[in-house]
């Protein structure tokens, strides 16, 4: 190898070194504004303690215990009830009152309430999932929020999580509660301009938690959420 060569492969060594840190100093960064947040939140603990959640969203009705993964979707427009475990995948399905009993379509019918349960949970959730396994966080910058204040701009992205991995987002924390108060959409994540930038906020509490109500469209808010650790089990294995 020749010294011009070797003087390339050190600036190329230089430069992967000097973006590795700058990667890991966003990380490291973005870590510390979630751990903030969590705390205003209720605190991670409080949120893995919460064990049933029932909420409403977009035609949808939801029932789910997260200790178990048991999850109970009314659909409205489809006149549908799928109960289903989103760990085992096994359920049973019922179409205007009626179990159905075509395997196949039982199944296609439990992946699709799975996927419901994955986009609706996370219009209600997203703040205490930042931490989930493949989802990768990094500080952007400092920047202002709809009223003029403050906040730091997180980017998400995921690695073969969910079932629109390849989606980015940017969440706006703010500096002074340390609260997600907007969040930008992007499907992918090579995109510069997002799909939406809607707000993230009104919370309130919920058990010992705490949730956003406000999306800004009231077709994309949650509804009668509630959070509680006593209810009936039956929900999730009868019509």
């Amino acid at each position: 190898m020749n010294s011009i060569s070797k003087l390339a492969l050190i600036l190329l060594l230089i430069i992967f070194n000097s973006n590795s840190s700058i990667a890991q100093s966003e990380s490291q960064k973005a870590n510390a504004i979630v751990k903030e947040m969590l705390v205003a939140m209720g605190g991670i603990e409080n949120y893995n303690n919460t064990h049933f959640i029932q909420w409403e969203f977009v035609g949808r009705k939801l029932f789910w215990d997260k200790w178990t993964g048991d999850v109970r979707v009314e659909s409205q427009d489809a006149n549908q009830t799928i109960l289903l475990n989103i760990n085992t995948l096994k359920g049973k399905a019922y179409e205007n009152g009626i179990l159905v009993e075509d395997v196949k379509k039982t199944n296609e019918l439990i992946v699709k309430a799975k996927n419901w349960w994955i986009n609706d949970s996370y219009w209600l959730v997203m703040p205490w999932k930042l931490k989930d396994p493949g989802v990768n966080r990094s500080y952007v910058s400092t920047g202002k929020l709809a009223g003029g204040k403050a906040a730091d701009i997180l980017q998400l992205t995921f690695n073969s999580v969910g079932v629109t991995p390849d989606n980015k987002y940017w969440v706006y924390v703010d500096k002074e509660d340390h609260l997600i108060k907007q969040w930008a959409y992007y499907k992918n994540y090579n995109d510069t301009e997002p799909k939406f930038l809607k707000p993230w906020n009104n919370y309130q509490k919920a058990g010992n938690i705490l949730l956003s109500f406000n999306r800004i469209n009231e077709d994309l808010s949650p509804k009668n959420v509630i959070v509680k650790s006593d209810f009936d089990p039956l929900i999730f294995s009868k019509l």
